[in-house]
């Protein structure tokens, strides 16, 4: 999950490296963890249609490269009032219906074909945690677990304890600080999606092991890895 808005600091080139620790023939029961926001499900498209569900104007898209919503879509920052309306947008019904990035689908059917386990671990409110399921699966995605973690930030990275007890053989996100204190064996696949703003960037990127575009990027990448 992302926050609803942020500051948009530049973000660097995308680079790929090749990680001792990957390994593209699983292990018997061997999972792949996921980020689902802008990994998964296309949640920047589905803030647009919150903000029309708030406010009855489809927003313009301002900028299709932007990182976080607010940037990519015309729209104002909120306060007051009209920040709690929209918030109360994002319910039931909104975690239940996000659409799925492109590719996605068939990303995860292709490691799941070649043997992986793929777990959700997504920073949302664990509410929302069955919503989450269900979407996944009414999209095909072949996933039947969703970890929901909170985005409390309080104790460092939220997703971190649940990943390093899960000991996935790689966890992909699109936020650099979410692999941040994930156990040294796990594999780290960042996502570089949209550029502008990105928070991708900086000596942080030391914790991303490779690099990739999408999703389907890195799972064409990691199958054709040797075993």
């Amino acid at each position: 999950m992302i926050p609803i808005w942020t500051e948009t600091p530049q973000t660097p080139p995308l680079t790929e490296q090749t990680p001792q620790t990957a390994r593209a023939t699983p292990l018997e029961g061997a999972v792949i963890a996921l980020d689902a926001d802008n990994v998964l499900l296309d949640y920047s498209l589905a803030y647009a249609a919150a903000w029309e569900r708030a406010f009855q104007t489809r927003p313009v898209e301002r900028d299709p490269q932007a990182y976080w919503p607010i940037d990519r879509w015309g729209v104002e920052r909120l306060e007051g009032e009209r920040l709690e309306t929209f918030r109360a947008c994002f319910d039931e019904e909104f975690w239940s219906t996000i659409p799925a990035v492109d590719g996605a689908v068939q990303a995860c059917r292709d490691l799941a074909s070649a043997g992986y386990t793929l777990v959700c671990v997504s920073a949302i409110h664990p509410a929302y945690e069955g919503a989450r399921l269900r979407n996944l699966q009414s999209l095909g995605f072949p996933i039947a677990r969703v970890i929901a973690t909170g985005s409390s930030a309080e104790a460092g990275n939220p997703k971190a304890s649940a990943i390093n007890e899960l000991a996935p053989a790689a966890f992909v996100d699109d936020y650099l600080p979410y692999l941040t204190g994930i156990r040294p064996e796990i594999h780290t696949a960042l996502v570089h999606r949209q550029r502008n703003g990105s928070p991708n960037r900086g000596p942080q990127l030391v914790h991303a092991k490779s690099q990739h575009a999408n999703l389907a990027h890195f799972a064409h990448w990691w199958l054709a890895l040797p075993g």
